[in-house]
């Protein structure tokens, strides 16, 4: 290991150890004391009404018996704020007021990529800069007078960055050309390129140049080309060997930045100003780029984010434009998911904030049916929904402009739950009352019943919906069996735990105090009696090792990477190599109730060796059954039968090992 990522390492454990993980979660997670260590609140990872969120004080770590997470604090960050690891550390350093060393990268390519990325967002803020300066330009004159007839005022559209591109392929390039490369601009997404057709020109200096001449000309075939391309979000196929020409994409539009969760502009939705048939598409987004994945941001999310944890809702629109009207008649808690088909993705991102939504989106038949789709997803991340439907031919933007913010927020409180919108649009869908009319209805519902993760609001939703639709819930029961039964898996493999014996935890907690004694530089006290001091990391590893009593066992693959970390590591709940392990760890951890003494540790290795024992016992009774087994073999097997048998009448039963050898 290089020693610049020894430091790094260094910096992350002298950080880990700074970092109160209850006051860390606290932040996030009403949090009550609930024993000597442990404090206990509301699950920020599912939807809960009881708490089963438990933090460690001591371990430094949470444990979710609901839902199953766990980890330190840098993992409860990650999850919680939706980021990478290095961003986590940067965050919970920005927190306690820790300065970071010089950041290292582990190749030089991942050292590009980070250069990149931070880059492309120095380009995202020059561009800003100059769309909002050619806002206020005369050019921008019809821009302004748009953004005025949609109710917007200079408050507003200085909130929101909003500016205009002017109506040219390269004064946007021109102005950035002087801070950033081509390469960098290519990947930004702001621009498009096609293959000059010119030939290339020569300076008195002998140096190659091209003609500045935009490429949009009327009655040009390039025109065309370069609009086509940029409806179709693709670059112009490349030609004849000449060197491709930059352009802006965004041309004669207005342009709404859209910003991730930290308020960085990553990218732009342009609104088109052009009335003619070649104005390409009404909205034009950017492409994905390394900085910007259009399934991953909700637009406005900067902004709300602290309305929707004050209020514990959020209000979900469709667009850009409705999310600001909405925003600007001061419902601050709205977002938008840009016109783009809601992402499970971004239905984890919203629930990090809250778990209460209203869906406002449009109520013609398309907006219906992404108000649908978005419901699953909401349901199956347990989001509390409730279903605006504003008046046919009203959007959110209109609405509010046609008939004020009072009728807006009267119909927010007039929000339907989300089964009765879907019971509703069921019914009329299918509006006849016979028995085939019923049938149509209950398979439209199905699918959004199976999502409900919890079989007593399944149940629940069945009798609602036999009342409503005038089925009997018998009949209704039985279709929604199917669904109960497909959550059942998720079920019995979090119950594994309960395969776990009670000796197993014992064995395990003493090898977990390895750690949890060098690192708080204590060792557990001796009782009364005993000539040495206590320590029960090493009987227990003495006792496994030697005799291999945990193999077979629910829990030996645990058993195994805390043995194989011996008494020097320090961060125990880094051990187990695999998630389904480390939860069970933190769930053993999180419940410890009786105190390790000498006698609870040998009391957990004799348990193991009776159940070695009668294993070994069955082993053999199997094996003298076998019809080709040799009479050597025989008896062989006949004399360890009677030693098992021995070994387990003696109360102390001695080492498994030897004595079944």
């Amino acid at each position: 290991m290089n020693s610049t990522s020894t430091s790094s390492d260094n910096f992350k454990e002298s950080l880990k150890q700074q970092a109160d993980i209850v006051r860390i979660v606290g932040d996030y997670v009403k949090l009550k004391k609930a024993g000597a260590q442990n404090f206990s609140g509301l699950c920020p990872f599912h939807a809960e009404k009881t708490p089963s969120f438990s933090v460690h004080a001591t371990r430094q770590f949470f444990h979710c018996f609901g839902c199953g997470q766990s980890g330190d604090v840098f993992t409860f960050i990650q999850k919680v704020e939706n980021i990478t690891f290095p961003e986590a550390v940067r965050l919970i350093a920005q927190k306690l007021g820790v300065p970071m060393p010089k950041v290292t990268f582990s190749s030089p390519a991942e050292a590009r990529d980070a250069q990149v990325r931070m880059a492309l967002l120095d380009v995202h803020v020059r561009a800003t800069q100059f769309f909002q300066e050619c806002l206020r330009r005369p050019e921008g004159a019809t821009a302004r007078e748009y953004l005025k007839g949609r109710g917007l005022d200079d408050e507003t559209i200085a909130r929101f960055r909003i500016g205009y591109a002017p109506d040219s392929g390269f004064l946007l390039r021109d102005a950035l050309r002087r801070e950033f490369g081509e390469e960098l601009l290519r990947e930004s997404g702001l621009f498009s390129w096609k293959e000059s057709p010119q030939p290339l020109a020569v300076s008195p200096q002998g140096e190659q140049v091209t003609e500045n001449r935009e490429p949009r000309t009327e009655n040009s075939q390039a025109n065309d080309e370069q609009r086509a391309a940029d409806s179709a979000g693709r670059k112009p196929a490349a030609s004849s060997q000449q060197p491709a020409a930059i352009y802006s994409k965004f041309r004669n539009r207005v342009l709404f930045p859209i910003c991730n969760d930290q308020g960085k502009v990553i990218a732009f939705t342009g609104r088109t100003l052009s009335t003619d048939d070649k104005a390409g598409p009404k909205y034009l987004n950017s492409p994905e780029t390394p900085i910007y994945s259009k399934s991953r941001v909700l637009f406005n999310l900067d902004n709300a984010k602290d309305a929707i944890r004050k209020l514990d809702y959020s209000i979900l629109v469709e667009g850009q434009m409705d999310c600001i009207s909405v925003y600007a008649a001061g419902f601050h808690n709205v977002i938008a998911s840009s016109g783009t088909a809601f992402t499970e993705i971004q239905a984890k991102l919203l629930g990090r904030f809250s778990k209460n939504v209203v869906v406002n989106f449009d109520p013609d038949t398309a907006g219906a049916r992404a108000t649908e789709r978005t419901l699953g997803l909401l349901v199956e991340e347990e989001f509390n929904i409730r279903v605006l439907t504003l008046e046919t031919g009203f959007d959110p933007d209109l609405f509010i402009r046609r008939k004020g913010k009072d009728a807006y927020a009267a119909a927010l409180k007039h929000s339907q739950k989300y089964f009765d919108y879907l019971i509703d649009r069921a019914r009329a869908q299918f509006p006849a009352r016979n028995a085939d009319s019923k049938v149509k209805a209950v398979n439209h519902l199905l699918p959004h019943i199976q999502r409900v993760p919890n079989r007593i609001v399944r149940d629940e939703l069945a009798m609602e919906i036999s009342q409503k639709l005038g089925i009997d819930s018998a009949v209704l029961r039985q279709e929604l069996k199917h669904a109960a039964t497909t959550r059942s898996a998720t079920q019995v493999k979090a119950s594994a735990e309960t395969q776990i014996t009670g000796a197993e935890r014992v064995l395990i907690r003493a090898l977990a105090s390895a750690t949890q004694m060098q690192s708080s530089g204590t060792r557990t006290t001796a009782r009364e009696g005993t000539d040495e001091e206590f320590d029960p990391a090493r009987q227990a590893q003495y006792a496994l090792q030697s005799e291999h009593l945990y193999e077979g066992l629910a829990a030996q693959s645990l058993i195994e990477a805390l043995l194989e970390a011996g008494v020097e590591a320090v961060d125990v709940m880094a051990l187990p190599k695999t998630e389904e392990d480390r939860r069970l760890l933190a769930s053993i951890l999180m419940t410890e109730e009786e105190e390790l003494t000498p006698e609870t540790v040998e009391g957990a290795v004799r348990a193991l060796r009776r159940i070695y024992l009668r294993r070994r016992l069955e082993e053999v009774q199997m094996a003298l059954q076998r019809p080709a087994v040799s009479l050597e073999e025989k008896q062989a097997l006949l004399q360890e039968k009677v030693r098992l048998k021995r070994s387990l009448m003696d109360p102390g039963l001695g080492e498994a090992r030897s004595k079944a050898s």
